[in-house]
């Protein structure tokens, strides 16, 4: 345990990022989750606004360093190439 004054006021603050971050982390997962049930379910009118939603999430994700941009320009081209795939094969 931390004997410093800033040092213990860092702890709280870090409890309370890393809880932002798991929030903004599970909602992000949920929306891929949505995302894929709807590519299984052949709705893709639904599967293209979330992947605009979740393209969304990303960026702002990134913008507040939750997750690395990297990251997350891999897995939205992994979900637009599933959508563009699916599409493909539909039509």
């Amino acid at each position: 345990m931390a004997n410093i004054k800033s040092a213990k006021k860092r702890i709280g603050i870090t409890a309370r990022k890393t809880e932002v971050n798991k929030a903004r982390k599970s909602e992000i997962k949920t929306y891929i989750k949505n995302f894929n049930q709807s590519i299984e379910n052949n709705n893709l009118d639904e599967a293209r606004e979330l992947l605009k939603l979740i393209d969304k999430k990303f960026k702002k994700a990134v913008a507040k360093n939750t997750i690395h941009r990297n990251t997350a320009s891999r897995k939205i081209s992994n979900l637009t190439k599933k959508l563009n795939s699916k599409e493909n094969k539909a039509v």
